[in-house]
C-alpha cells in the first residue's frame, strides 16, 4: 500500500494546477513524470482529484456556508483545495475516518499554507463535521471508517 499522506499532497497540487488551469492537459502529464510513486498512492491521489472535479459545485457550496466571512473565490488557493480535498474526503470516502481527514488536511496547511492556514483548514472542517446532517456517522465514530463499522470491527 503507499503512502496516503503523499497521495494527499500529488492531489493537492494536482488541485492548484487545476485551479489555475481550469482543464486538465499536458501540464498533468508532465506532473507525474519526475514523481517516483507506486500505482496505489497514484490512484488515491487520482480519486480525491476527480472526485473534487466532479463534485466541485457541491463542495465549494458547503464551503461557501460554512467558511464565514470569506467567499470561495477570494480564498487562498492552497486553502481552498485542501478544504476541497478534505471536504471530498469527509462526504464521499465513507473508508476514511473523519479524524485521519482532519488530521491530514492540517498537516498540508502546515506544510503548504501561511502561519493561519492551519487554523482556518481545521475551523471550517471542524465546523462542517460537527454540522453537517449527512456526516452524522462520522461524527460518531471519528477514528473509525465507516466500512469498519458496519463489518463489526
Amino acid at each position: 500500500m503507499g503512502s496516503r499522506h503523499q497521495a494527499r499532497e500529488q492531489a493537492l497540487q494536482i488541485l492548484f494546477q487545476y485551479d489555475i488551469h481550469r482543464k486538465p492537459g499536458l501540464w498533468l502529464d508532465e506532473f507525474w513524470k519526475p514523481i517516483q510513486v507506486d500505482d496505489d498512492t497514484k490512484a488515491f491521489a487520482g480519486q480525491i482529484v476527480a472526485g473534487v472535479i466532479q463534485r466541485k459545485v457541491e463542495i465549494d457550496a458547503v464551503l461557501a456556508k460554512y467558511a464565514t466571512n470569506w467567499k470561495v473565490s477570494r480564498m487562498p488557493i492552497v486553502d481552498r483545495n485542501i478544504l476541497r480535498a478534505g471536504l471530498y474526503e469527509l462526504f464521499w470516502m465513507d473508508d476514511v475516518p473523519a479524524k485521519v481527514t482532519l488530521d491530514e488536511a492540517v498537516k498540508l496547511a502546515k506544510s503548504f499554507g501561511d502561519e493561519e492556514a492551519s487554523k482556518f483548514v481545521n475551523g471550517v472542517l471542524d465546523k462542517v463535521l460537527a454540522s453537517e446532517p449527512k456526516l452524522e456517522q462520522k461524527r460518531a465514530n471519528p477514528e473509525r471508517g465507516i466500512w469498519r463499522q458496519a463489518e463489526g470491527d
